[in-house]
């Protein structure tokens, strides 16, 4: 009888780290698996702890471990790799079950628990297979710390579990493994945690270490259990085959063997946790937002929500979906990610743009040929702004002041005559202004607006404004189309709309998705929200305000989009180690003061129990003497990391440089100087992150701290992390006397974005600096 193969998500995990000799040996394994299960020179036999579950040889070292499912409608059998093994790790004792939360199968290894922790909970583990050599006796689990008792024995420690107060019952209900139970707790220290859950199922690993972190029963069952709860009857309890089509898995062909030798860098950067899946695929009524810190995986939830919806689409051509985000390196990562998990036709059904360009777009189709403008960035137009000044001998105003007046209240708010200002609200714009104050200003910005028009010019701002009133008109005449149908039926409508060349006339898209929420203008919110018609699966929002960099506070209510009610915040972080976490925190959280952050509506957000599932060395901050010192320490730096990944780093893993490394400068003058230090003194090929992505092939990249928005790397180095950079000295120097709600408000956007550049590190984090360093620096 012939067999069909599939592999267990954490196996395939596993098998990234695995020696490429290894891999091909299994895969070779699995090809004379699925031809004859039964072949004898595969020694395939059950483990006497759980007769589901066998081990059979890979090589004289390695061993298969698979659990017997049933047979398929081909008449195969169906087998489930949970993992690869050295013989002399694999026990008895191993088995799998059928979550009772979640209904899917998972892969108990009792091999990687501490023996301290085995000897409390009274267990012992039965090697399958006796040792061949004197070095396979040897166990790499720690021994238990022993101490003398009063009579002189020796005798293991007494100590406070680390789940004390908790119950076996408590943690069943919530879904731990029935296996792992007594183990957990049985703890009583950080480092047997880590190695319980090591070889933990991911919900098991979820709740222990939201329970470790301090969360109550109410809150872990909320946020980790409620997510990923199925009602299942008695039967499906023990239903290996049900449960398998619950369960995460990957059949084995040669795609996967593709996938696994390139790395488990890629894969992780597409991984959709099991509470992650319940968002993508519900059905919700409205719009619908995802919050959370970074790395707890927004983007990877709201690209499988693309996935999910383009799975959803009938037959055609056109692009139905919209994914959008605010910059064009982000969506330049989202095209490249979401390409790994749609086939192309469907990935052909998705218009992936970043804002500005969808708004220019919409300009280009509403604009007669030759009579469109020039857009110019914020940085010009200040500079014009200043020159007017400085022509009208205007000193009651700074330009700053005047353009983030015009972006955030006249622009931000449509505003078109000089009483609808007068009459605007300017919620957190920090200084109030009178009304004869407000007169002055917008006789100013009236000036503004003439230039920029004489000199055929546009900000970026008045393109997304313009933009959005054009998709506003088009809405309204689509409402009125539709009304018109209902009151005669559609039939005339037809002809009539055939006729004039506008049978076609609906709204852009069926499904709208934003990454990246936090930065967009309000004038783009409400182009978006024209774009779609309202109602279900119409917008799918992901975003955090801690991480918001730019000038945009927006209260969603007020563009029409209502998210009242369906709303997700996501707590687990999957990129960013705890020890990297930790420290990021104390940038935006800082225990000597409470920092508000919105949640993009009129409530407030927060990282409440916001932590990490991975460990990881902490981040090393490095004091230099001078800016010549920080330069060649972090070019030592940077040859060792290289090094490290080329030899294969902690883990063994032989890993290309390129992509992994980045060097994020927090002087945006001083991006050009490390380049030319790197490429010239060190000898180092680099390559630069532009707003138009990676600008060159070098292995490593080096941005501005905006440049790193939303992006990943291995391993990365922050330089010129001093006081007078972070926060800008001139900005306090400006606002602490004159304006310190406006102060308040810079000093956050500089908190906000040296946490999100921390924060794009998953292994290994380096800050450095010279003379004072910056006073959000943590510690």
């Amino acid at each position: 009888m012939t067999a069909r193969l599939s592999l267990y998500e954490k196996a395939e995990q596993e098998l990234y780290k695995l020696d490429r000799s290894v891999k091909g040996k299994f895969y070779d394994f699995c090809h004379r698996f699925r031809q004859k299960p039964d072949h004898p020179g595969l020694d395939l036999l059950p483990l006497k702890g759980d007769g589901r579950v066998y081990r059979a040889k890979i090589d004289q070292s390695y061993r298969a471990l698979l659990a017997k499912i049933g047979i398929d409608d081909a008449g195969r059998e169906k087998w489930l790799v949970v993992a690869v093994r050295h013989r002399k790790h694999v026990y008895e004792e191993l088995s799998v079950a059928i979550n009772r939360i979640t209904g899917e199968i998972e892969f108990v290894d009792l091999s990687v628990v501490g023996q301290s922790v085995l000897q409390r909970a009274g267990m012992t583990l039965t090697p399958a297979e006796q040792p061949e050599t004197a070095d396979e006796q040897e166990t790499s689990a720690p021994e238990p710390a022993l101490t003398e008792s009063a009579d002189g024995a020796t005798a293991v420690p007494e100590a406070e579990p680390l789940l004390a107060g908790l119950t076996a019952e408590e943690l069943r209900n919530l879904g731990v493994a029935e296996q792992l139970i007594d183990l957990a707790l049985a703890v009583t220290e950080s480092v047997e945690l880590d190695a319980l859950v090591s070889g933990a199922p991911l919900l098991t690993k979820d709740i222990l270490y939201g329970l470790a972190a301090g969360l109550s029963i109410d809150d872990v069952r909320k946020e980790i259990t409620a997510p990923v709860d199925v009602e299942l009857d008695e039967s499906e309890r023990h239903d290996l085959d049900a449960a398998l089509a619950r369960t995460t898995v990957t059949t084995i062909d040669d795609a996967l063997k593709d996938i696994i030798e390139e790395g488990d860098f890629r894969a992780w950067k597409v991984f959709l946790h099991p509470a992650q899946a319940k968002l993508v695929g519900r059905r919700y009524s409205g719009p619908f937002r995802v919050s959370g810190g970074p790395g707890t995986g927004k983007t990877i939830v709201a690209l499988h929500r693309v996935k999910h919806l383009a799975e959803q689409l009938p037959p055609g051509h056109n692009k139905p979906i919209l994914l959008t985000t605010f910059t064009k390196n982000l969506t330049t990562d989202l095209r490249a990610r979401l390409s790994s998990l749609l086939e192309p036709e469907l990935l052909a059904r998705v218009d992936i743009t970043h804002i500005d360009q969808l708004a220019a777009r919409v300009l280009n189709e509403n604009t007669v040929a030759g009579a469109g403008k020039q857009r110019i960035y914020d940085n010009v137009a200040l500079n014009i702004l200043r020159q007017l000044l400085l022509e009208l001998d205007e000193k009651r105003w700074d330009a700053e002041f005047l353009y983030e007046e015009w972006e955030q209240v006249v622009l931000g708010q449509s505003l078109g005559t000089r009483k609808a200002y007068f009459d605007a609200r300017r919620a957190g714009r920090g200084r109030s202004i009178s009304r004869p104050e407000r007169a002055q200003i917008w006789k100013i910005l009236e000036q503004f607006t003439t230039r920029l028009d004489k000199e055929g010019r546009e900000t970026w701002g008045q393109a997304a404004e313009r933009a959005a009133r054009f998709e506003m008109q088009r809405a309204a005449k689509i409402e009125q189309r539709h009304e018109y149908k209902d009151e005669i039926g559609g039939k005339d409508l037809i002809h009539r709309d055939d006729s004039a060349g506008m049978y076609y006339l609906g709204h852009r898209y069926k499904h709208v998705v934003v990454d990246e929420a936090q930065d967009l203008r309000p004038a783009h919110w409400k182009m978006l929200r024209a774009m779609v018609a309202p109602g279900e699966e119409d917008m799918f929002i992901a975003g955090d305000t801690h991480q918001r960099i730019y000038d945009q506070q927006v209260t969603l209510g007020t563009v029409g989009v209502n998210i009242r009610g369906r709303a997700a915040r996501l707590t687990l972080s999957y990129r960013t180690t705890r020890e990297i976490l930790n420290r990021a925190m104390e940038v935006v959280n800082p225990k000597s003061s409470q920092i508000a952050f919105d949640d993009l509506d009129d409530g407030t957000d927060s990282l409440g129990g916001y932590r990490s599932v991975l460990r990881g060395p902490a981040p090393d901050l490095v004091r230099c003497e001078s800016w010549d010192d920080e330069l060649a320490q972090l070019a030592a730096t940077l040859r060792a990391w290289r090094q490290d990944l080329a030899a294969g780093g902690a883990d063994g893993k032989v890993r290309d440089p390129r992509g992994n490394i980045a060097v994020c400068v927090a002087d945006r003058e001083a991006v050009n100087q490390v380049m030319y230090y790197l490429a010239t003194e060190a000898e180092l090929t680099v390559a630069e992150l532009t707003k138009e992505g990676v600008k060159g092939e070098g292995d490593i990249h080096v941005g501005t701290m905006h440049r790193f928005k939303g992006l990943e790397y291995q391993r990365l180095a922050i330089v010129g992390a001093r006081d007078g950079v972070i926060p800008r000295a001139s900005v306090v120097q400006r606002y602490r006397d004159t304006d310190p709600r406006r102060l308040a408000r810079e000093e956050l956007k500089a908190r906000s974005l040296l946490f999100v550049a921390a924060t794009r590190a998953r292994d290994t984090l380096r800050i450095s600096w010279y003379g004072k360093p910056s006073p959000y620096l943590p510690g």
